[in-house]
Formats: structure tokens, sequence, C-alpha cells
């Protein structure tokens, strides 16, 4: 990731991707949803957490090549807009490093009904972890180290301290 990334974004007709070195903003994505036509607005933030499989995480840092990650944030959006025959979707990831309890991810969708909101909002978050080329390094307390690990849930790494002993 450069070191002057401040953000990079791709719009289409209401949809919005967005890769950013700074802190994300929840009512900034939200309003890039809004709108008369939506009676739903759902949200997911995803945040860093303390923990990962009983270990004390330090923090978590994220990286990416950004041109190709926006592509296919995208694509993501385009599908899951046309699904569910959203209003708008917008979806922020945060690159660097992102501190315990702070949003690493944002995904704001709306749409004229709640339910097409939220299957729209979890199909966008659960296709930004397996497709996305956004990779994490989850860095731990003490003496364990770190895992790179793809950007998704419970998928193991190679953690750092074993990768540095061969």
């Amino acid at each position: 990731m450069p070191d002057d990334l401040a953000a990079t974004y791709l719009d289409e007709e209401n949809i919005h991707v967005e890769l950013t070195d700074s802190l994300l903003d929840i009512n900034a994505i939200l309003n890039r949803v809004k709108s008369p036509k939506a009676g739903a607005i759902v949200l997911f933030a995803g945040t860093t957490r303390d923990t990962f499989d009983s270990k004390p995480v330090k923090q978590l840092q994220y990286s990416s090549y950004p041109p190709l990650a926006l592509n296919t944030l995208l694509t993501i959006a385009k599908e899951i807009k046309n699904k569910h025959s959203l209003t708008a979707i917008a979806m922020v990831h945060r690159l660097g490093v992102v501190p315990i309890s702070e949003e690493s991810i944002l995904i704001a969708v709306s749409s004229p009904h709640r339910q097409a909101a939220w299957k729209a909002g979890e199909e966008a978050l659960e296709a930004c972890k397996e497709r996305a080329e956004i990779w994490k390094l989850e860095e731990f307390d003490g003496p364990d180290g770190g895992v790179w690990r793809a950007n998704r849930d419970g998928q193991s790494g190679v953690e750092l301290a074993q990768r540095r002993a061969e």
C-alpha cells in the first residue's frame, strides 16, 4: 500500500466502494445510501477484536493492491445491488493498521424493504471476505508473533514466528 493513500474509490449510480487508510466514518457511509425511495438501511461495521483463538490481539494490519481490490469490490456491489433490487450500496475497507475496537470495514445497503437489505448486507460481507484482494496481518501480544490471513473468518495463516524459524 502506498504511504500516501488517503482514499481511492470507484462510484457508479448508487454504488460506492472505497479503500482508505483513514478512520472509517459511519455517518458518511449512511449518507451515501440514504434515499426517499428506501424504507430500510442496514449497516455492518466490522471491528478489530482483542482476541483470536484465545490469543490476545495487539492490532490488525490490512494490505491490498488497490486497483484490483476496488474493481472486485465494485463487481460485488453491482451483483448484490442487482440481485436484491437495492436502492444503494456502499462498501468501505480500511487499509494499514487498525487498532482494537476500530472499524476495518463498513457496508451499508438501502432498499425499499428490510428483508432485501438484511440479506444483501450479509451477502456483500461474505463476498468481500471471499473474493476481495485484501489480506490481514493479525498481530498478537507476547511471543506468539502474528499470522497473515486471507480476509476470512477462522482461516488460518502462517504464524510469523514459525515463518522466521524456517
